[in-house]
Formats: structure tokens, C-alpha cells, sequence
């Protein structure tokens, strides 16, 4: 069949020409929202260096790394902030993990409803329950202590962790589960030795985003802790202020202290990266 004259209608599975040219469009259209999106990011981190560097330059993070700002050092504030979110991390992952293996695996009365409020808790924002979990703190004794402001991180971040997991789990063959089990394997047995090696990717993203959102979280620190020894390098760019501002050197600190206190968070990302995406992309397909 002739398309036009001298002209052949395009081979099945041939790209026209139009398709090439959309392709094209489409994918300057990404890298331009792309660039635009990362300009906007990357101005404000360009500022406060910049305004970290006026009047004493290089000086002014010296005299922070190794000084005290109200007697708080930039250290200290990374040792709690790193505290805090280990143990977060480490509650959201074995509870989740625990969790996922149990909705995925066990078959039980009510197991969707229970999944499915597990998930409607997702929708709840910190700053509805910061009364309860106030009362709660305190009756239970935990204010200025790393346990009371991790706990509440664990609690709001275990539905997505239960929600993560189990998507994970299902990905998993039952034939792994049956063979254990018939080799004397019990429950436990079973997610330590065989759910929790196949599940390394979605543990690995767990924590790392467990710890990323622990270092960022400025709201329960600044709740349940009262001594300022054990500030958190998000709480410390409020307390900071409260010392540096008043002159321009202390301008300059002071940049240099925000450019200070976000390097574990920075570090933490750019680190945990492969393994958040590995993590929330392997359980997209069952095989």
C-alpha cells in the first residue's frame, strides 16, 4: 500500500517523525522544571554561604566549629539530633518490619480493617495530637529525654513504615515461607533468618528516612525538651538566634551556624540516596 506518492506507510513499531519531535519537547519540558526546581533550592543554601563569609570570611565557621554559642556547641546539638534518630529508626523498622511480615503473611480475622486504620492514621498531623502526647510525655517522665521526643517521631512515621513494608512483603514468594516451615522453622525464625535478608532494600529505606525526617523535625524537640544542653541541630537554628544577630560579626556566625547545622541531614541524604530509591521502588512489581 502506497502512503502518498513515492512514499511508504512507516513499518509496525517505527517511531514517526512527529513522535520523535514529542519525545523531545516532553523531555526539554523535564530537564527545564528540572533545572528551575533545583535553582530554587540551590539559591537559598547559596545565600546563607554567602552571608556566612562577610566581615570575618573562613573565620566565622572556625569560631563556630570549635566555640560555643550560649553554651551550646554545634556538636553536642549533632549528638542528640543523631540520638533521636537512631532510636526512631530503630523503633519504625523493627515494629514495621514486624508489622508488614504479619498483614502480608498471616492470614487472620479483621487483618484488612486493622491494615487499613493503620494507613488513616497517615492523615493525622503532628500538631493534632501535640496536646495528648504532651500530657503523656510527662506523665511517663520522658521530657528531656531523647526517648520522649523519638517515641512520638516512631509513632507518626509507623503507618508508612507498615505501609512500605508490607507492599515490600507481598513481593515476596510464599514458596521462601513454606520451605522454612517445613524444615521445623518457626514465626520468628522465619522473619529474622529469611523475610528480614530479602527485605534488606525496604529496611535500608526505612531507616535512612526514618533518620533523615528525625534530623529535620524542629516541632517535638522544641515540646518536650526544656534543658538546653539537649538541643538538636534543627532546634539550634532558633536558639542560635537568640545569642547572634545583634552585631555584624555575629551575622556572620550566624550564617555560618545554619550552613553548620545542616550538614547531617545533607550528609544522611546524599548518602542514603541509592538506598531510598532501591527501597520504595522494589516492591513496584511482583513477580
Amino acid at each position: 500500500m502506497r502512503f502518498g506518492r513515492g512514499r511508504q506507510a512507516p513499518a509496525a513499531g517505527t517511531p514517526t517523525v512527529d513522535r520523535l519531535y514529542r519525545a523531545r519537547f516532553d523531555r526539554w519540558i523535564m530537564v527545564t522544571v528540572l533545572v528551575v526546581m533545583g535553582v530554587m533550592w540551590i539559591l537559598p543554601a547559596v545565600a546563607a554561604v554567602e552571608r556566612a563569609l562577610v566581615f570575618n570570611g573562613w573565620k566565622n565557621f572556625g569560631d563556630v566549629i570549635f566555640g560555643d554559642i550560649g553554651g551550646i556547641t554545634v556538636w553536642r546539638t549533632y549528638g542528640n539530633s543523631f540520638a533521636i534518630a537512631l532510636i526512631h529508626a530503630s523503633v519504625v523498622v523493627v515494629v514495621s518490619s514486624l508489622a508488614g511480615y504479619g498483614f502480608a503473611k498471616f492470614s487472620f480475622r479483621g487483618k484488612e480493617i486493622m491494615y487499613y486504620t493503620t494507613l488513616v492514621f497517615l492523615s493525622v498531623p503532628a500538631t493534632s495530637v501535640l496536646v495528648p502526647l504532651f500530657y503523656i510525655t510527662r506523665g511517663l517522665d520522658l521530657r528531656d529525654s531523647f526517648l520522649g521526643v523519638a517515641l512520638p517521631e516512631a509513632a507518626l512515621t509507623l503507618p508508612f513504615g507498615v505501609l512500605l513494608m508490607r507492599n515490600f512483603a507481598e513481593t515476596i514468594s510464599d514458596t521462601f515461607i513454606e520451605a522454612a516451615s517445613i524444615d521445623g522453622a518457626g514465626h520468628f525464625r522465619i522473619y529474622r533468618d529469611v523475610f528480614l535478608p530479602l527485605s534488606r532494600p525496604a529496611v535500608l529505606s526505612l531507616g535512612t528516612l526514618s533518620i533523615m525526617w528525625s534530623l529535620q523535625d524542629f516541632l517535638f524537640p522544641s515540646l518536650f525538651f526544656t534543658d538546653e544542653r539537649m538541643t538538636t541541630a534543627a532546634q539550634a537554628v532558633l536558639r542560635f538566634k537568640e545569642y547572634l544577630g545583634a552585631t555584624p560579626d555575629d551575622v556572620g556566625r550566624y550564617n555560618a551556624s545554619l550552613v553548620l547545622l545542616a550538614v547531617p541531614a545533607l550528609i544522611v541524604v546524599i548518602g542514603g540516596l541509592r538506598f531510598i530509591t532501591s527501597g520504595l521502588t522494589a516492591g513496584g512489581v511482583k513477580e
